[in-house]
């Protein structure tokens, strides 16, 4: 998008448009919506039984495909919607999928068994990456977070290796820190207390509060859980069936951390998509940034969007993070009429093809672009 382009959008109009769409979904919001969530989460549980069910014969893909789709369905289809409020306002429901009683508490473990804490999350994704998407706070700018390995002397082999590499642990190594560090953060601030110093090495050591934090609040439950008393469950058909589930656990991870690096890297990087060095200041602007700053995939079906993760919808999540995954598959075709109305791109491509734009990104082939560099 040329900086004249950019420029010469009607934001107030295109604010008053997606304001329009987001009333009218929330008068189609029903009971459908809530049994369509419930739907993906039984598809999801389906695939961990399943997958466990086969874990204990012997270390296999299979197995471990499955477990890591029903990990990555209970983060994507279950625990990020609900976050976002996207239920809070369909009233049917048991009140467990409400924002405010989901994984709290003894239920973390039953709602959403993952590395990082509900809260850590909430306040890096749904606060921080919402609404300062593409400018250097957002936890998630990728060329941002990569500038050590874009500016590094490194040959570009080596580079696209370390890349690959990071997507197989990624979860653990990346994001479950920075989301305890963020939210530790914005305790210092609310409690008037000075910034915490944060270290790399620091993050990690039980030397440090916010390393022990780490290691006693993510790090350790979760390691107790998926490795430790998940196999032992199995110890009744023998100590090969238990180390047959630890080794397919521990596949499963890799897969997990490769599937959701593949859906969510690429869905706000590449020389095609924008970012930002100041805020927005208008309802308009924060609006027409979301659309600039995110990619969808192909969309359409539920077979489709269950592997995506509904993170295909990007443009209209980030439009509208407080709605059911359902709204969005109504909405889509209207976001890209409405993009269209208003002469802005509306960036839909197949994975693979946002995968290797992002990859470019993270390694110092290609940079994002800037509305001031048209």
């Amino acid at each position: 998008m040329s900086i004249h382009s950019y420029r010469t959008v009607d934001r107030e109009q295109l604010a008053n448009d997606i304001k329009q769409l987001h009333q009218q979904a929330l008068k189609d919001l029903g009971p459908e919506d809530f049994r369509h969530m419930k739907r993906m989460e039984r598809w999801g549980q389906a695939c961990s039984l399943l997958g466990y069910a086969t874990a204990w014969i012997a270390p296999n893909p299979i197995s471990a495909l499955l477990i890591s789709q029903g990990s990555f369905t209970r983060w994507t289809q279950v625990a990020h919607p609900i976050q976002h409020r996207g239920y809070d306002k369909v009233g049917q429901g048991s009140r467990r999928y409400k924002s405010k009683r989901f994984a709290q508490g003894w239920r973390r473990f039953l709602d959403w068994p993952d590395w990082m804490t509900p809260e850590g999350w909430h306040h890096e994704h749904d606060g921080l990456h919402h609404y300062r998407l593409g400018e250097l706070v957002d936890p998630n700018n990728a060329q941002h977070n990569m500038e050590w390995l874009r500016q590094s002397r490194l040959p570009m082999w080596l580079r696209y290796t370390i890349v690959a590499l990071f997507s197989g642990i990624w979860k653990v190594s990346y994001y479950t820190p920075r989301t305890h560090k963020e939210l530790e953060i914005n305790a210092a601030r609310h409690q008037h207390q000075a910034i915490p110093t944060m270290t790399r090495l620091g993050s990690w050591s039980v030397f440090t509060p916010r390393g022990r934090g780490l290691w006693l609040q993510s790090i350790l439950p979760y390691v107790g859980y998926r490795f430790l008393l998940l196999p032992a469950l199995f110890l009744p058909f023998g100590s090969i069936a238990a180390t047959s589930v630890l080794l397919n656990s521990i596949l499963a991870e890799i897969f997990t951390n490769m599937h959701t690096f593949l859906v969510m890297m690429p869905n706000h990087a590449g020389d095609d998509v924008m970012a930002f060095d100041d805020k927005s200041h208008s309802k308009g602007e924060f609006y027409l940034r979301q659309i600039l700053g995110s990619v969808n995939y192909p969309t359409g079906s539920n077979a489709n969007d269950f592997f995506y993760g509904w993170l295909n919808y990007q443009i209209e999540h980030h439009l509208w993070p407080d709605l059911p995954l359902s709204q969005y598959q109504k909405l889509q075709p209207q976001v890209k009429a409405l993009c269209e109305k208003h002469n802005i791109p509306y960036c839909q491509d197949h994975i693979f093809k946002r995968l290797i734009k992002a990859v470019d990104i993270m390694v110092g082939k290609t940079s994002m672009l800037k509305p001031a560099a048209g």
